[in-house]
């Protein structure tokens, strides 16, 4: 039996282990995987989306998906240690290393941006200055904030490699985050002004060059300017992993719950004042055939639930906005390559205090409209809803056709979240205050497909001590 502690391991060491075994334990393969199973758990790096956030994709070719890099574990870059560690200090010392890691390429990527797509794009007057500084936003300005926690995190290393507090540093440096409230409030008219230039022929063709390239790891340039609000929403999750890795009498224990009760508030913040950019950019490109569509619940909301596109029972294709007070179904109007982003409203809005939503079975939907026109063959009409309104105006009702099963459970979810909030605070008041206008949570789900894009936003019951 060893004497003694076990002098320069990384792994605890079983006692009855000889000497020769205590030397190969430094890197065991044991160890590997168990850092390898951390960063599985909470690795930052984006997969097949980017927050926010990234989109849920329901059909992705296996060839689309980005390259992993390389990864490094903690454990990898430890020669020897004076002491024994435990196994639940190794595990704080690889998701605190995840953390920095995750600093130092998020601020590579970023530079890669603006080296590889921004400046050749200028110079090339692909587009023009002023159309890149809307797609590309701040951006410039976050760089400096991940390479100032950069600096902080590696500078909490010790002679070891080891770092005892994590906590306090992040809480000092998160109120640099609120600079991410004006970044992803812009990513709205990005995204549509981006989808807008790839109609251009050397605009798209110089992003699928960049695409094809080994640099990009298969990422568009979507996917690249979205890694900042990806990255924000994993704050959370990376000290949550922190924090179970943390023994009570540790002194980040206390900390730990500060910075990720901070973390979460920043989250919420910019979830809310994004969600109220989102809403006004789609206000603004509405266009109304008449005067009696403009109904004041447009006017009155501050976000969105969601919106995509939907069939109609003749098959037309419908671009459906469903605001916080009322459900809009549009036509998309041919885009002019230099003018904004506009929707035809078709046929009269539905207040979501007068909705009623009916789940239609797979098959041909009965009563009010048939999907019969718009299919041939044995094609059995699938994954369908009907909307209908009663109340200040006459009596409509709308069968919609989603893409697929999950985008039809995400859209029925999202009416019923809007019908039961929007009928609950109309029954209390008669009519909807300041007070009922609260924030979103920081979860979010996202859909895209083809030309669809869901976004749906959970609503907090509960936000900043204002309960609803």
């Amino acid at each position: 039996m060893l004497q003694g502690p076990c002098n320069k391991r990384v792994k605890p060491v079983d006692k009855s282990a000889s000497v020769t075994g205590i030397i190969t334990q430094v890197k065991t393969p044991a160890l590997k995987r168990l850092g390898q199973s951390i960063q599985r758990s909470i690795s930052f790096r984006t997969e097949a989306r980017p927050l926010p956030p990234m989109p849920i994709r329901t059909r992705q070719k296996a060839s689309s998906f980005p390259r992993r890099r390389n990864s490094q574990l903690w454990s990898d870059t430890v020669d020897s240690l004076s002491h024994e560690l435990s196994t639940k200090e190794i595990k704080r010392q690889e998701v605190i290393y995840e953390l920095t890691q995750g600093e130092k390429q998020l601020i590579e990527d970023l530079s890669l941006v603006k080296k590889v797509y921004y400046e050749p794009m200028l110079k090339l007057d692909i587009m023009t200055e002023s159309e890149l500084g809307q797609i590309f936003g701040t951006l410039d300005s976050l760089i400096p904030l991940h390479e100032d926690l950069l600096a902080r995190l590696e500078g909490l290393r010790g002679a070891e490699k080891t770092v005892q507090e994590v906590g306090p540093t992040m809480m000092d440096w998160f109120p640099c985050l609120e600079a991410y409230i004006t970044y992803c409030c812009n990513q709205v008219g990005a995204k549509a002004l981006l989808d807008q230039k790839k109609q251009d022929k050397r605009v798209e063709h110089f992003l699928r060059l960049c695409q094809e390239s080994s640099f990009s790891r298969k990422l568009d340039l979507w996917n690249f300017l979205d890694l900042p609000r990806s990255r924000l929403v994993k704050y959370p999750l990376l000290l949550k992993e922190i924090q179970k890795s943390t023994p009570p009498e540790h002194p980040d224990e206390e900390a730990l719950p500060h910075a990720m009760e901070l973390i979460q508030r920043i989250i919420t913040e910019v979830n809310l004042k994004t969600g109220e950019a989102e809403c006004q950019f789609y206000r603004r490109g509405l266009c109304y055939s008449e005067d009696s569509q403009r109904v004041s619940e447009i006017q009155a909301s501050r976000f969105l639930y969601c919106h995509g596109e939907l069939k109609s029972t003749k098959g037309q294709k419908l671009h459906v906005f469903l605001f916080e007070l009322v459900l809009v179904l549009t036509r998309p109007m041919a885009q002019d390559r230099e003018g904004p982003v506009q929707f035809q409203v078709y046929r009269q809005p539905l207040p979501a205090a007068h909705l009623h939503l009916e789940d239609l079975p797979d098959g041909e939907p009965s009563s009010s409209g048939s999907f019969r026109g718009a299919f041939t063959g044995n094609d059995k009409v699938k994954n369908c809803f009907r909307v209908s309104a009663t109340g200040r105006s006459k009596p409509q009702s709308h069968s919609l056709q989603a893409n697929d099963s999950f985008n039809k459970q995400q859209w029925i979810s999202c009416l019923r979240q809007a019908m039961t909030r929007a009928t609950g605070a109309f029954q209390l008041n008669g009519s909807f205050t300041d007070t009922e206008f609260h924030c979103y949570c920081d979860c979010d789900s996202r859909l895209s497909q083809d030309n669809t894009q869901l976004v749906s936003y959970t609503l907090s019951r509960n936000c900043e001590n204002n309960v609803m």
